[in-house]
C-alpha cells in the first residue's frame, strides 16, 4: 500500500503549532503521490515559508499574533471562548500578571502548573501525614499519577533553562523542586545530573547508561533487562561513569544526593510508614519505570548505518499527550540537535530544517506516544507503528511492508564489534 493511501490523521486535540506542522507534512505527502510531483516547488517554498513564519509569531511577544501558552488542555483562543465575560477579564489578569512573572513569555502555564501543584498536590501530602485514609492516599496517588508526565517536562525546561521563573524570583525558581520533586518521584537533582549532564553528553551512544543499542528493541527480555538496571543500579552506575570520565566532582554530587534522597526517604518511612509508602515511595517506583519505558520509545530506532546521528538515533512524534500535554517533549531530534533549544520554539526549528530531517531519513510519527511506541514494539506491532509514520523525503515512496522492514531494520541490537566500527568505542 503506498504511503498515499495510508492517511495522516488530526486528532482535533492537537496544539495549533502541531496542526501547521501536521498539514505542511501531508501536502508534501499528498503532492508526491504516485511518484510525481504535482505542485510546484515555488508553491511549496512559499507554504513553508509562511507556516514557519506563523509559528515563529505564535513565540514572539512583540508580534501581533503571539499566544502565550496558559492551559495544556486548550489553546488560549478556546480558553476564552469557553469563559464568560467576566471570567475572560479576569483570565487576562492573570495572564498580563503571569507573563511578567516567568523568565520566557510563552511559559505562563509552567507558573498555571506549579501553582497548581502547590495548592494540590502540596496540601494533600501533607493531610496524609496529619490524618490517613485509604481513600485519600489512592486518590492522591492517581492525582500525582495525573501530575509526574507534565512536572517531569517542567522539570526538564528547568533543568536544560537553570530555571523557568523570572530572575527576581530566582529563590523560589531554585528552592520549588526541592519540595516538588519528591512528590512528584524525583529524587533530589538526579535528574539534572542523569540527562544533562550524562545523556547529552552521550547520546545514545557506547557510554550513555540509558543507550539501547546494546538491546533488541523489541524484545520483552530485554527490555526488563534495560529497565532493572537503572531501577536497581542507577544509584551506583552514575557516579562510577561520572568517575570513569575522571569528573570527580559531578560523581560526588550524583552520589550524594541520590544517596541522601534515599536517606530522607527511609526517615519518612520510620515516621509515617503508610503517608511516606503513598507520598514518596510508589511515585518514586512508578517514575523510574516511566522514565525508561518513555526513553526507549525516544531511542528506540537507531540507524545501523549512523547511529551516532542525532537524526538517526532519536524520533519526531506529533501527538497530543507528547506535545500538548508534555510540552513539546515529541520535538525529540529537535531537543538533541539543540538540547538549550526553548520548548515552543520546536515546531518552528522543526518544519524550518524538514529538509534536512528527509535528507537525513529522519523518522516521524504521529498520533502515537512514547509508551505506545515501547507497547506496540514489544507486541512487535510493526504494522501499527508503520501506520504511524508521518514519511519524509524518500520514505513517501515507501509501501506499509517497506515501512514495516525499515523499522525493523531501525530496532536490531548492535554488537560489540559494530559499536567499536561505529563509535570507536565498546565497553
Amino acid at each position: 500500500m503506498p504511503s498515499a493511501k495510508l492517511p495522516v490523521t488530526f486528532d482535533p486535540k492537537l496544539t495549533r503549532a502541531d496542526r501547521i506542522v501536521l498539514q505542511n507534512l501531508n501536502e508534501d505527502i499528498k503532492s508526491r503521490s504516485g511518484g510525481a510531483v504535482q505542485n510546484d516547488d515555488a508553491a511549496a517554498a512559499s507554504r513553508l515559508e509562511e507556516n514557519v513564519s506563523t509559528l515563529k509569531a505564535l513565540c514572539n511577544p512583540a508580534d501581533a499574533q503571539f499566544e502565550p501558552t496558559v492551559f495544556t488542555s486548550v489553546d488560549l483562543d478556546e480558553a476564552r471562548s469557553l469563559v464568560p465575560a467576566f471570567l475572560r477579564r479576569l483570565l487576562d489578569g492573570y495572564i498580563g500578571w503571569a507573563r511578567k512573572a516567568v523568565r520566557v513569555e510563552t511559559d505562563v502555564v509552567l507558573l498555571t502548573h506549579l501553582i497548581i501543584y502547590f495548592t494540590t498536590s502540596l496540601p494533600s501530602a501533607v493531610l496524609l501525614y496529619c490524618r490517613f485514609t485509604w481513600l485519600h492516599a489512592f486518590l492522591h496517588l492517581v492525582m500525582q499519577g495525573a501530575y509526574m508526565g507534565p512536572y517531569t517536562l517542567l522539570k526538564h525546561q528547568h533543568i536544560h533553562m537553570r530555571g523557568v521563573l523570572h530572575k527576581r524570583l530566582g529563590l523560589i525558581d531554585h528552592l520549588f523542586p526541592y519540595v516538588m520533586d519528591p512528590l512528584m518521584g524525583h529524587s533530589w537533582n538526579s535528574y539534572y545530573y542523569h540527562h544533562v549532564k550524562h545523556h547529552h553528553v552521550e547520546g545514545n551512544g557506547p557510554d550513555d547508561l540509558s543507550s539501547t543499542i546494546r538491546y533488541q528493541r523489541d524484545s520483552v527480555a530485554h527490555f526488563l533487562c534495560y529497565v532493572g538496571r537503572f531501577y536497581f543500579l542507577i544509584w551506583f552506575d552514575l557516579p562510577r561513569y561520572f568517575l570513569s570520565k575522571k569528573k570527580l566532582g559531578l560523581a560526588w554530587r550524583a552520589g550524594a544526593w541520590e544517596l541522601g534522597s534515599y536517606a530522607a526517604l527511609y526517615m519518612a518511612f520510620k515516621f509515617n510508614a503508610r503517608a511516606t509508602t503513598f507520598v514518596f515511595l510508589i511515585p518514586l517506583l512508578l517514575l523510574r519505570v516511566a522514565l525508561m519505558v518513555g526513553n526507549w520509545g525516544q531511542h528506540a530506532f537507531v540507524d545501523e548505518d549512523e547511529p551516532d546521528s542525532d537524526y538517526r538515533s532519536s524520533i519526531t512524534v506529533i501527538d497530543v499527550m507528547s506535545n500538548r500535554l508534555c510540552f513539546n517533549d515529541g520535538y525529540h531530534t529537535s531537543h538533541h540537535l539543540n538540547p538549550l533549544r526553548h520548548w515552543r520554539d520546536h515546531p518552528a526549528a522543526f518544519l524550518q530544517s524538514k529538509h534536512e530531517y528527509a535528507s537525513q531519513q529522519a523518522l516521524v510519527f504521529h498520533n502515537i506516544d512514547y509508551f505506545m511506541i515501547t507497547v506496540k514494539l514489544l507486541l512487535k506491532d510493526y504494522e501499527h507503528l508503520a501506520k504511524c509514520m508521518v514519511p519524509v523525503g524518500d520514505q513517501i515512496s515507501m509501501s506499509l511492508e517497506e515501512r514495516v522492514t525499515l523499522l525493523k531494520r531501525h530496532t536490531r541490537a548492535f554488537t560489540e564489534e559494530e559499536i567499536r566500527k561505529k563509535f570507536g568505542k565498546a565497553s
